[in-house]
């Protein structure tokens, strides 16, 4: 008898877990931002990101930064900033994404959730050079959204 519900009570802790959707936000990102606003740090990476002062953001992530938001129905707002001060707000969880020209060679994996490469381009000593954006850790529900968008698009620099 012990056995018969110590094996029921594991199956309902199993589907208890499953229960909560897959993947998921702990913090919430993707709810937040669909239909909210979308906090993204740009850094200055021409032609990937051109982020001026004084003047609305440019560039190719720029561009698919704008095209996902629409799939959410959400504002951008754009935070600018160096590579280091950007991907700190965003472990602080004052940022959903970070553009600016990263790859996926970033040293900023160990803060960040870098999305799959969505484009390839070759460096100047003519190597691969796979672009990535980065996300926050742990918000995966975000990330596959996000990266699912990313790799419906021909990205051409």
């Amino acid at each position: 008898m012990a056995r018969i519900l110590g094996g029921l009570l594991l199956a309902a802790l199993l589907l208890t877990g499953c229960a909560g959707g897959f993947p998921a936000d702990p913090d919430g990102t993707l709810d937040r931002v669909t239909g909210g606003v979308l906090r993204v740090g740009v850094s200055e990476n021409p032609p990937w990101t051109v982020a001026g002062p004084d003047t609305d953001p440019s560039g190719l992530e720029v561009d698919l930064v704008r095209e996902f938001a629409a799939t959410r129905d959400a504002e951008v707002e754009w935070v600018p900033g160096s590579e280091e001060v950007l991907l700190g707000r965003l472990e602080r969880g004052e940022l959903d994404l970070v553009v600016g020209g990263l790859t996926k060679a970033s040293p900023w994996s160990d803060q960040a959730a870098l999305t799959y490469p969505y484009a390839t381009v070759l460096d100047p000593e003519g190597a691969p050079e796979p672009h990535v954006m980065a996300a926050p850790l742990g918000e995966n529900g975000f990330l596959v959204a996000l990266e699912t968008f990313l790799l419906e698009q021909e990205v051409r620099p």
